[in-house]
């Protein structure tokens, strides 16, 4: 027994810590917050400029792309100005509060239609939401790589994270349609409800989110980051240099683009699709929504022990095959006049694919700390802040393709928000967004994760190493 308390205790001395099961669900509340924030956004806010504020969808996806270009510069300055700094609350876990409580007034505002079609107004509020958005995730993305080593309590801990996020997301897919039901009971049959609806669900769900990121700053304690003299000269440069020089983080940030793009295209269309292309309620559309997250209850308790099983490249491969068998399914649904109008069969059929899509995307998570030690090994320095905006940039230019490729191929198709119905082409349209080109963009992510090379082993032994380097 003293032998292998010893051993744990040794173990923690060189960084490989071990944590509480409240210690990974406050570090997880972290993750539910922004979901409820974001993933709000990601949802809805497309349906709400065209359906209630009143733009035109290329107006909109233009906007949506000018963002994004935002993010490109504004992510690597704050990944280098978190790194380079010590506040009092924590390097790390003091922007969950600093940033957090703009980030939930940018929300709520871009849900307000004060300025109804005003286009200054609408890039104001999301540029606002965007940049507060990165001043939380960028340091919360870096928390997670200060917490532990060890790559078995790393894959426990994205587990839960995930397993919150996707509470987030249920909250969110499911929620919404039935919150803004309470708010206005008239409207029944899609989502354009009146715009004081849309203001008083976020600000219900902006308020949680705060909340949430408070127990997330209670409950982290950060004990792996580099001594302040080790980051005193980290500069915006390093994030090219780290792209660079650090291939496992290159194929993650390709890997990251391609899943993010295909997340927020489908969530992008998931309204119109059940609007239009079924004539769903907001009722359906609650349900369709809901499963989108529902899985993770499922599924992704279960990570640490499929890992095991089938390994790291061997669970993407599963899930991502699994997902695209959803969209098929999807497609053939809505393709096929004998299965159209069966409601069970859409709802079989999205099942499927959110169990994919979940597994696959939840546990990428956990292959950022990786990359970050393995810049460590390379370069002496761990820098947590750039790596994520790294792989915030290209987080973000996935999510900026979907907010900019459902509002083209909505322009192309020619989709007419004042119609009760749409044109074929229209409807074939938002097909496409909701099962083909994610389709595809999933058979690009199987082939860039196929390149990743640090496996289990090979992190352990770099992790040990880097320990050793320390402690001589």
């Amino acid at each position: 027994m003293e032998a292998a308390i010893s051993t744990r205790e040794v173990r923690e001395a060189k960084g490989f810590y071990k944590l509480s099961m409240l210690q990974c669900i406050g570090f997880g509340s972290g993750d539910l917050a922004q979901n409820l924030i974001y993933q709000t956004i990601s949802m809805y806010l497309l349906f709400f400029y065209t359906n209630v504020y009143g733009l035109d969808p290329a107006v909109a996806a233009v906007m949506f792309l000018i963002v994004r270009i935002v993010d490109v510069i504004w992510d690597p300055l704050v990944g280098t100005f978190v790194d380079k700094r010590n506040p009092r609350l924590g390097k790390y876990r003091s922007y969950l509060v600093v940033g957090g409580i703009p980030l939930t007034g940018f929300a709520i505002l871009c849900f307000w239609n004060g300025f109804s079609g005003s286009l200054l107004y609408a890039y104001v509020t999301y540029v606002g939401l965007s940049m507060c958005y990165t001043l939380v995730n960028v340091p919360y993305g870096a928390l997670n790589a200060s917490l532990t080593r060890d790559t078995d309590e790393i894959t426990k801990l994205t587990s839960v994270r995930m397993f919150m996020a996707n509470v987030g997301g249920l909250a969110v897919g499911m929620g919404i349609p039935w919150v803004l039901k309470l708010f206005d009971p008239t409207e029944t049959t899609d989502m354009s409800m009146n715009d004081s609806a849309w203001f008083s669900t976020m600000t219900i769900y902006g308020c949680v989110g705060l909340a949430l990121l408070f127990f997330c700053f209670s409950q982290c304690r950060e004990r792996v980051v580099m001594d302040k003299d080790a980051t005193d000269d980290v500069k915006v440069s390093d994030l090219w240099m780290e792209f660079v020089h650090n291939r496992p983080l290159r194929i993650l940030a390709f890997f990251f683009v391609t899943a993010f793009a295909m997340m927020a295209i489908g969530n992008a269309a998931g309204a119109y699709y059940i609007n239009y292309n079924l004539g769903g309620s907001a009722d359906e559309l609650s349900i369709f929504m809901g499963l989108g997250s529902i899985p993770a209850f499922i599924f992704m308790p279960m990570i640490p022990a499929i890992k095991k099983m089938v390994g790291k490249k061997g669970m993407f491969y599963i899930f991502l095959a699994t997902a695209i068998v959803g969209m098929a399914m999807l497609y053939a649904i809505s393709m096929i006049d004998a299965l159209k109008g069966q409601m069970w069969l859409v709802y079989v059929a999205q099942f499927v694919k959110s169990t994919g899509v979940i597994v696959a995307t939840g546990y990428m998570w956990a292959l950022v700390p990786e990359v970050i030690s393995f810049g460590e090994y390379t370069h002496g320095r761990r820098i947590s802040g750039i790596v994520n905006a790294l792989t915030g940039i290209f987080y973000k230019a996935g999510m900026a393709l979907g907010g900019v490729v459902p509002g083209l191929v909505l322009a192309f198709v020619g989709f007419n928000k004042d119609a009760s119905s749409q044109t074929p082409f229209a409807e074939q349209g938002i097909l496409w967004l909701v099962a083909v080109i994610p389709a595809i963009l999933l058979v690009l992510a199987m082939f860039i994760i196929s390149r990743y090379e640090l496996e289990d082993d090979v992190i352990d032994r770099i992790n040990e190493e880097i320990e050793s380097r320390h402690n001589n």
